[in-house]
């Protein structure tokens, strides 16, 4: 006879650990803004892309190219790693930063992208002039 499994506690998180819609780059001339602005920050498993974008929190973008990663189910994996990073570390991210990220191939994981998004973001803030703040507040 199996014992009774003990009721787990909801998971709730505080509204500045979600990933809300606003902080979601959509909008193509948006990317293209932060493609073209040339301002960026890499390491070896991604490169970031950033531009001011006149508002007090980061929005994310997200651009994963069929050339460097093949397979559709890889290429999500590694989106959703991403956007858990970002959903993470917003407290870390300067505000006011339009970031797109561009992984370099696949198998980049949550807790890598965890590690050096706040820091490539905080060498792009600092090429713009953006002061780093903190915490960001939602509109």
């Amino acid at each position: 006879m199996t014992p009774p499994l003990s009721p787990v506690p909801p998971v709730t998180s505080t509204p500045s650990a979600t990933f809300r819609p606003y902080e979601r780059l959509n909008d193509p001339a948006d990317f293209r803004r932060a493609f073209e602005r040339k301002r960026s920050a890499s390491d070896p498993r991604m490169v970031v892309h950033g531009v001011e974008n006149g508002r007090d929190y980061p929005r994310l973008g997200i651009s994963v190219g069929r050339k460097r990663i093949r397979s559709a189910a890889a290429r999500n994996v590694v989106k959703r790693a991403i956007r858990e990073a970002f959903r993470l570390s917003k407290a870390e991210l300067p505000p006011g930063l339009d970031l797109v990220v561009v992984p370099r191939g696949p198998g980049l994981t949550a807790a890598e992208a965890r590690r050096t998004l706040p820091g490539l973001a905080q060498a792009i803030a600092r090429r713009i002039g953006l002061k780093a703040a903190k915490a960001p507040t939602p509109p």
